[in-house]
C-alpha cells in the first residue's frame, strides 16, 4: 500500500526536532503544543515508528531522522522548483550545511562568497569537530557537510577536498621556557597544551603517536574559539595545533614558531552531499570541492 505523508503533520515532526520543543514548535506554526503534539503523534502512528524523543531538548529517533533528511531535501528543492516556474533564481535558498571551525574560519567562506552572491543563496551553518560534522548531516540537520569522513552515507556523494596540514605552534618564549632542548617526552609531559574543545583530537592524536602519551598525562587548557585559541598560544599559555592557512600573520611576525617542523599532521577532508539534489546544491557543491582543490591541494 502506498503510504503519503501529510504536509502539516511533516511540517509538525521538523518545527519540533529544529526547535527542541513542542511549545516553541507551536510558536512557530501559530498553534496550541496540544494541536502540535497531535499532529507528531498521527505521523508517528502512520509511519509505524517514533519520530521524536520526548526530552529537554526534543531530539529525532534514528526513523526521525530519516524523515528530517527527506523534508530538508524536499524543501530545498520546492525553493528551486518554485524559482524556475517564476522563470527567475531570484528568491533565495537557505542550505544548511555542517563544518568544522578551521575551515569555517580560513578558506570556505572566501571560497564561496562569489558563488552566493551569484546564486543569491543563504547558509545555515552548524560549526561541530570535523570527526563530528558527519552526524549532523546523518541526523537530517545539514544538507552538506565537511568532514573527514571518507565514505559517504546511503544516498550521498563523498568527495576528497584535500587536506588541511596542521603545525605545532607556540610563542618563542614558552618554547624556550618547555622546549629548550626540543619536544622530549619528558617536555611535553609537563608543557601545556591548547585544545579547541573535549572532540578535538589533533594534539591528542599527535601525542599518542609520536610520545605514547594517553589522555590526562599532559596538562590541558580548553579554548573552544578559534582567535581566542589562536590568542593563547600566542600568550604563551601553551602549545596547540594550527592550520597553515591561518597562521600567516602571527608567525611572519615571530608571535608564533613551528616547535615540530618536521612532524606537521595532515588531516584529509571531504565534502558530503545527497545524490538527489537541487540544481543551485549541485552548483554549490561543484563550487565548494572545485574552491577546496585549489587551496588545499
Amino acid at each position: 500500500m502506498k503510504m503519503k505523508l501529510d504536509i502539516r503533520q511533516s511540517e509538525a515532526v521538523l518545527a519540533v526536532i529544529e526547535s527542541g520543543s513542542f511549545e516553541q514548535a507551536a510558536i512557530v506554526l501559530h498553534l496550541t503544543p496540544s494541536a502540535v503534539s497531535q499532529r507528531v503523534r498521527a505521523l508517528e502512528t502512520t509511519l509505524g515508528a517514533p519520530l521524536v524523543v520526548r526530552t529537554r531538548p526534543c531530539r529525532a529517533t534514528p526513523a526521525g531522522q530519516r524523515l528530517l533528511q527527506y523534508l530538508r531535501r524536499v524543501q530545498s528543492l520546492e525553493q528551486d522548483l518554485q524559482a524556475e516556474l517564476a522563470d527567475s533564481e531570484a528568491a533565495p535558498l537557505s542550505v544548511a550545511i555542517a563544518v568544522n571551525a578551521d575551515t569555517l574560519d580560513s578558506w570556505l567562506l572566501p571560497a564561496l562568497a562569489p558563488f552566493l552572491l551569484r546564486e543569491r543563496m543563504l547558509l545555515d551553518l552548524s560549526v561541530d569537530d570535523q570527526d563530528h560534522t558527519y552526524t549532523l548531516l546523518e541526523a537530517g540537520l545539514a544538507l552538506g557537510c565537511i568532514s573527514t569522513e571518507a565514505l559517504p552515507m546511503r544516498g550521498c556523494n563523498a568527495e576528497m577536498l584535500g587536506k588541511m596540514r596542521y603545525r605545532c605552534m607556540a610563542s618563542p618564549d614558552f618554547r624556550a621556557q618547555w622546549f629548550a632542548k626540543g619536544m622530549t617526552r619528558a617536555a611535553v609531559r609537563q608543557a601545556p597544551v591548547i585544545v579547541f574543545n573535549r572532540k578535538d583530537r589533533l594534539q591528542a592524536d599527535f601525542l599518542l603517536k609520536h610520545y605514547g602519551l594517553t589522555d590526562g598525562a599532559y596538562p590541558c587548557h580548553y579554548v573552544p574559539a578559534s582567535e581566542a585559541y589562536m590568542q593563547a598560544i600566542a600568550l604563551g599559555l601553551g602549545w596547540g595545533m594550527v592550520p597553515e592557512l591561518q597562521m600567516g600573520a602571527l608567525q611572519r611576525q615571530g608571535a608564533l614558531v613551528d616547535i615540530a617542523p618536521q612532524r606537521p599532521t595532515d588531516v584529509a577532508l571531504y565534502w558530503h552531499s545527497w545524490k538527489v539534489q537541487s540544481p543551485r546544491m549541485e552548483r554549490l557543491s561543484k563550487a565548494l570541492t572545485m574552491a577546496a582543490r585549489k587551496l588545499l591541494g
